[in-house]
Formats: C-alpha cells, sequence, structure tokens
C-alpha cells in the first residue's frame, strides 16, 4: 500500500474515528485502527466489537492499493506532531512508513486479517434524517442518560419512529428528556411503530459527525444499528432491557405556568448554586406573581439568593431542585424563552421550549 493524504484532513478524521478506540483492552488490536486504499479512496475504521465507526479520507491520493493495521494512538501522535501538509504512507505486510519532509517514521502493525470485521452500510435507508436535527435531538437529550446506572436501559437513547417523525427520549431515573423530529420521509414498514434504545456513546459519535446539508440514514440489522451520513458509517450494538414506561410520568394536569428568559434563568441558577456543597446542593425556587427567587443556604456557609421578573400569575410554589439538572437543560435550549410548568412542591417540574422539546426533573428536599 502507498498512500498520499493531506495531513489536516487526516487529523480530521482521526479526532472521529479514534473516540471508538479503547485505552485499555485485552486485545491489543482494537487499540488499532485499519486503514484501506482501493479504488475508492481511503477508508478507516475503528471498532471495540460494540461500536464501529468508518471515515473516508477526501483529500488522498491512492499510488498503490492494500491495507494495514498500526496502533491508533502511534499514528495519530504522528500525525497530530507532524508539520507538513503531505503525508506519505507505505506499507507492507505488517510494516507502515510514514514520510514527511524532514521525518521517517516505521510503526510495525498487525496482521489486517485478524482485525475484526467492520460492518458497512448497503442499500437504501429505512430510516432517514437531516444530519442538523438529529443532532439537535442528540443536544436535548444526551445529556439525561445515565452516566452510572445498574438500569442498563437507561444508558442509551429511546427512538421511537413514527410516520414522518422520530422521537427520542434519555432519562436517568431523576429527569427525563424528549425531543421529536421531522423525518426525510415515511418510515420503513419493517421499522415502524418498533423501539430500539441506542446506546449513549453512538449517539455521541453521531453527534460529532460534521457535514452542511447532509442526511443520516439509518438501517436496523438485528440487534445492531448502522448509521451512513456522507463518508461515515457508524455501527453499534443496540441496548437490550427494557425502557421505562415514560409517557406515565409527563404531566398533564399542571395549571401554573412561568415564562421564563433562557439566558436570565441559566445565570440565576448558577449564581444561586455558587454556595451549595456535596451536603446542601438543592436550590428552592420561589414563585410568586411576576416574580421567581432562586435561593440556596448551607448553615456553615452562608445563603445565597437571586431574584428575576418572570410571567407569572398562578398559586404561589415553592420547590427544590438540583441546580445542576436546571443548568443541563437551559444550555441546550435555542429559544429566547421557555414555559416552566410547576404544581406542588413533591411533584416534578416540567419545561418546555418549542413544539418539539419536553423536560422533566424530579424535586429534591430541602429539609
Amino acid at each position: 500500500m502507498k498512500v498520499k493524504f493531506n495531513r489536516a484532513a487526516m487529523a480530521e478524521v482521526l479526532a472521529l474515528v479514534t473516540t471508538v478506540v479503547p485505552s485499555r483492552s485485552a486485545k491489543p488490536i482494537l487499540q488499532c485502527l485499519k486503514i484501506q486504499a482501493d479504488s475508492e479512496g481511503v477508508s478507516i475504521c475503528a471498532t471495540d466489537l460494540e461500536i464501529s465507526i468508518t471515515s473516508k479520507i477526501t483529500q488522498a491520493q491512492v499510488e498503490t492499493e492494500g491495507v494495514i493495521v498500526i496502533p491508533a494512538d502511534r499514528f495519530t501522535a504522528i500525525v497530530r506532531e507532524s508539520i507538513d501538509e503531505v503525508i506519505e504512507i507505505e506499507a507492507s505486510e505488517a510494516v507502515c512508513q510514514i514520510r514527511g519532509n524532514d521525518s521517517h517514521f516505521t510503526i510495525y502493525g498487525h496482521e489486517p486479517s485478524q482485525y475484526p470485521a467492520v460492518v458497512g452500510f448497503d442499500g437504501a435507508g429505512q430510516i432517514e434524517a437531516e444530519l442538523d436535527k438529529m443532532q439537535e435531538a442528540i443536544d436535548h437529550c444526551l445529556f439525561a442518560t445515565a452516566k452510572e446506572n445498574t438500569r442498563y436501559a437507561l444508558s442509551g437513547i429511546l427512538w421511537e419512529p413514527a410516520g414522518k417523525k422520530l422521537t427520542m427520549v434519555g432519562t436517568d431515573g431523576r429527569r427525563l428528556a424528549k425531543f421529536k423530529i421531522n423525518l426525510c420521509g415515511e418510515i420503513d414498514k419493517k421499522v415502524a411503530e418498533e423501539k430500539i434504545i441506542v446506546p449513549a456513546k453512538a449517539m455521541a459519535i453521531l453527534d460529532r459527525v460534521g457535514g452542511d446539508g447532509e442526511a443520516v440514514k439509518v438501517q436496523l440489522a438485528g440487534n445492531r444499528i448502522i448509521l451512513a451520513c456522507g463518508d461515515v458509517v457508524i455501527s453499534s450494538n443496540l441496548v437490550e432491557g427494557n425502557f421505562p414506561k415514560y409517557e406515565d410520568i409527563i404531566p398533564t394536569d399542571y395549571k401554573n405556568k412561568l415564562l421564563l428568559n433562557t439566558a436570565a434563568t441559566l445565570s440565576a441558577v448558577r449564581r444561586a448554586a455558587l454556595l451549595t456543597n456535596e451536603d446542601s446542593k438543592g436550590v428552592k425556587m420561589s414563585v410568586s406573581k411576576n416574580a421567581v427567587v432562586f435561593s440556596s443556604r448551607v448553615p456553615e456557609t452562608g445563603d445565597a439568593e437571586v431574584s428575576m421578573a418572570a410571567e407569572y400569575d398562578g398559586e404561589p410554589v415553592e420547590i427544590g431542585f438540583n441546580p445542576q439538572f436546571l443548568v443541563d437543560v437551559l444550555r441546550v435550549i435555542k429559544e429566547e424563552a421557555f414555559e416552566f410548568h410547576l404544581s406542588q412542591s413533591d411533584r416534578p417540574g416540567m419545561i418546555k421550549s418549542g413544539p418539539n422539546f419536553v423536560y422533566i426533573v424530579m424535586p429534591v428536599s430541602l429539609s
């Protein structure tokens, strides 16, 4: 194999592909990248056996076709530190030569035949959506998924395709985010009304894919999901288990509704939380006519109080929240203002932004 490629283009691809490479593994070959050059160009793939990603390099010239498997960290470091605009790779068997204008590296790799098979994308997509809409949904749901939870199903995002719409839901048991997007067309009847749970890691990788005006094509094959977008193909195992019946916890009887400025509320919550600690990390939200006060009190530290105006004409309400759960959602809301629906102090708060986003957050005790 002999290939010349643009260093910047290669660095961009590596930044995405290496997110799959495990930092530790009992199988050293999983810490490697598979670089393949053929008549269609140059592609790089990585896998941890649960998630795999393949990306083509747009600015590459293939002189001799071939394949090489080399350690990801070494190759990435060489590309990152290089000062050359163009770098050349020449590989024979399991030995890879990397050359720049004033540099020459030799890397010993693995036998390509030993590298695990990586799933590709063939045929039409069963679900198709615009990339920017898909990423907007991911941004609004990913932060609410469980980072560490014994309930495995909560470590992913629920997909509910129906008609020309896709609903995504993420929850960690203490908060829940739901976002709905329009698809490019009707979904394949084979996956209509089918509920699947996509791992948070796979969703985070898709969220990093670049490409203006690109579409994401989706195929479901057994217990795997395959996503194709431009020059990138992501394949992942689906999360097994039952996702909670989230519809049951979305309130439908709330009458107290506030209209709040997004940026002002984010600032108020962050300031009110400055004096909180692990033992007293709740922030009290006191709502009265056209006013909201966010406050916190830590006996050994002091107290904080931040007031702001709001459109509200309901009954006075006092309720406590984990401030980080409010900060997380306010960071992803793009609209200038949002609705905050409340009931009693022991019932969850509900945030709505536009027609497609609903966020449920459980209250905390302040006593």
